[in-house]
């Protein structure tokens, strides 16, 4: 049975964005800044809660292989609070509506009767585009972009059966988030099965995009695929691998210097050595 939605506050769910505090959007910022309680990820950067120093915080944040807030209690926090509170913000790493679990939230607040609004933010992948200078697309190349996890929710009953093989899309670049782990498994399969990649498509992993730890691993699939990525990976912060021969062109051609030169204090070596 529907609650009366006079007596209810409203949920926003907002994407904080890549990491970056000032690449929230303004609608985002506002919102901040009128909320009673804020729900917010692991990852949104601590800085981004002075936004909104008015409001109670609580954290509800996932991160892999960490003590982490089951979803359904989430959930059931979110009902909760719009007995109480006029304005909830669901604050949301990137974009709410990719690899968030948006709808989970946002069908338990309607099936309760529950004003939701979803405000979106920028991505990861759109971040680390920018950041490198480089489109997912390149005309003659790459007309296609795919999005993939292999992450999976242990609190679903439906998740694929542990062991089964990593499947791939044909797309012509390829992003994948939460994939450290699986980033040698990644690279296998895709130069065994895909028929847009090979041992010589290049590979950007980077990770913390947008923030000042931002560190980049340039490469190819192949020599991802022998781990020689596996030393550099700093476990503490969000890696995003970002696959396709879109990459070929003007950034192999670009001398390392000045990728050097504008990544924020981070040191680049080509193929694939170690960052300093």
């Amino acid at each position: 049975m529907k609650s009366n939605f006079s007596n209810l506050g409203k949920v926003y769910l907002v994407g904080a964005g890549p990491g970056a505090v000032d690449l929230i959007t303004v609608r985002g910022a506002k919102l901040l800044a009128q909320a009673d309680i804020v729900f917010h990820d692991a990852l949104v950067d601590p800085e981004m809660l002075s936004l909104c120093t008015q409001a109670e915080l609580i954290a509800v944040g996932k991160r892999c292989g960490k003590l982490s807030s089951a979803q359904h209690f989430i959930n059931k926090r979110l009902v909760d609070a719009a007995q109480k509170h006029k304005v909830i913000v669901r604050l949301k790493g990137g974009d709410p509506m990719l690899f968030g679990r948006a709808d989970e939230e946002i069908q338990s607040l309607k099936a309760v009767g529950i004003p939701v609004e979803v405000v979106p933010g920028i991505t990861a992948a759109l971040a680390g585009a920018a950041s490198i200078q480089q489109s997912l697309t390149l005309r003659g190349t790459s007309r296609s972009v795919a999005f993939v996890t292999l992450a999976q929710g242990t609190e679903n009953t439906q998740s694929a059966v542990p062991g089964q093989p990593i499947t791939n899309p044909s797309a012509d670049t390829l992003v994948y988030y939460m994939g450290r782990k699986d980033a040698v498994k990644i690279a296998k399969q895709l130069i065994k099965q895909s028929p847009n990649q090979t041992g010589n498509t290049p590979v950007h992993i980077l990770e913390a995009v947008s923030t000042s730890r931002e560190r980049l691993w340039s490469s190819t699939l192949g020599e991802l695929a022998q781990g020689k990525a596996d030393t550099w990976f700093d476990s503490s912060s969000p890696a995003l691998i970002m696959v396709g021969a879109a990459f070929t062109t003007q950034n192999l051609e670009r001398s390392s210097s000045e990728i050097h030169n504008r990544l924020q204090d981070s040191q680049v070596l080509a193929n694939g050595r170690r960052s300093a």
